[in-house]
């Protein structure tokens, strides 16, 4: 029942978000599930749910300053500008269009390792783009989702180095050494598997014009600050003064590796340069809030849901359990482990936090059957990566949701969770499949 609880948990998170109960709920009764299946009771469950919220609360603090830092950059006029030149250079080009945005979202895990901090202050202002060009949005968070993941899977710097680098770390502590060069090789298997997810995303699935959605939710403010009509209107001292507060921020943020940091310092500048007046705090807060407070607040829960199957042993169990039943065929072998990592990862919403905890069932398994250090690296890094996207839970999909919802016309589960489930999680299966059996 231990090991069990991992699986039924994150089915009742998966099944109740595809119903369209609110991700915040259907997370909240999957950390209940397993939790009570553990032999927990009620009480405690959800005291591990609170206690595990404190693991993702800088980064939901630093989504709220972000969604605040990306309304006074709307308030500059910048966005009319950068709308009305996109408009038109790329009148018509849907599909590079969005190969653009997944090459602006790569950067952010390697040569400018942001991560996520960039969506919400690129994407909203853009929203009336996608809508006059037809863009299916669904196109536009698989780019985006493909830019926060592929990277940091294929290159050893920014993220990258420190995904590697757990892969290296974790497997040496099994008993099996190798290389960061190493790992990258391994890796670019199952990274040629999510180059070939998007090129079916951005050619042939999301490629025709979709005219946009209604209004699903939003606060009023908020839609009319991320879908106000943008007047083109000459680059000014101003616009001027808001490159320089967007500059500040990421170097901050790059400097000091805080979010928090980064974004506090953006929304700063803007008001000591009057770009925005100061009697604008209270509406630029509280409209940042409107956009990003709902996405904050699940990674909160998704924290909390992963404390609870860490906490409870229930990761382990299911990682003990699935080791003694997987018999000697490489073949079948490397099947099982993937879908343990996907499951694992589903659940936990974190790659990063996953490579641990698969590294201890995997090394021992592999060392035994007679897997390489490169297959054995690979095995370990798709697994990882695998449920990342498609997640409700992970920041590789509440990132783009983020962005893309400012206007209330994006649903979290159906046009950025699934798509990205199908495009990537697929061809990452296949692909780390055939990495593991040819390496």
């Amino acid at each position: 029942m231990l090991a069990w609880s991992v699986v039924v948990s994150v089915l009742v998170m998966t099944v109740l978000s595809l119903l369209r109960v609110n991700v915040i709920i259907a997370i909240l009764a999957a950390g209940l599930t397993a939790g009570l299946m553990t032999g927990a009771s009620l009480t405690e469950t959800l005291d591990l749910i609170i206690k595990g919220m404190g693991g993702q609360a800088e980064v939901a603090l630093s989504y709220i300053l972000l969604g605040a830092f990306a309304v006074t950059i709307a308030y500059s006029g910048i966005t009319g500008i950068l709308v009305q030149n996109l408009l038109k250079v790329m009148k018509g080009k849907r599909s590079i269009l969005l190969l653009v945005i997944a090459g602006v979202a790569s950067l952010s895990q390697n040569l400018v390792p942001i991560h996520i901090a960039f969506i919400p202050i690129l994407i909203p202002p853009l929203l009336k783009l996608f809508n006059e060009m037809k863009i299916d949005r669904r196109g536009v968070a698989t780019a985006l989702t493909f830019g926060l993941k592929a990277p940091y899977l294929m290159i050893p710097a920014g993220f990258g180095l420190i995904f590697h680098k757990t892969i290296q770390d974790s497997m040496k502590e099994n008993g099996a050494a190798v290389s960061v060069p190493e790992i990258a090789q391994a890796m670019l298997v199952p990274g040629l598997g999510m180059i070939v997810g998007l090129l079916i995303a951005v050619f042939i699935t999301y490629r025709k014009p979709r005219d946009p959605k209604e209004v699903i939710h939003v606060d009023s403010e908020t839609a009319e600050v991320a879908a106000t009509e943008e007047k083109a209107e000459p680059f000014g001292f101003n616009h001027a003064l808001t490159i320089l507060a967007i500059l500040f921020a990421l170097g901050i943020q790059w400097y000091t590796g805080s979010m928090v940091l980064g974004a506090l310092v953006g929304l700063v500048s803007m008001f000591v340069f009057r770009v925005v007046p100061f009697k604008r705090g209270d509406q630029v807060v509280s409209e940042g809030i409107g956009m990003m407070g709902t996405i904050a607040f699940v990674m909160l829960i998704a924290s909390g849901f992963a404390n609870v199957i860490q906490k409870t042993g229930a990761v382990n169990a299911l990682v003990e359990q699935t080791s003694g039943q997987l018999g000697d065929n490489k073949m079948v072998i490397a099947f099982l482990l993937l879908v343990v990592g996907l499951v694992i990862t589903m659940g936990i919403g974190s790659s990063f936090g996953t490579i641990p905890i698969l590294a201890a069932l995997y090394v021992p398994i592999c060392m035994a059957v007679g897997f390489s250090p490169l297959a054995t690296a690979a095995l370990i890094g798709t697994a990882g990566a695998l449920g990342d996207a498609g997640s409700p839970a992970s920041d590789s999909t509440l990132g783009p949701t983020s962005g893309l919802n400012a206007d209330g016309r994006h649903n979290h589960i159906w046009d950025t969770c699934v798509p990205t489930f199908i495009h990537y999680n697929i061809p990452l299966f296949v692909f780390g499949w055939v990495a593991a059996i040819i390496l």
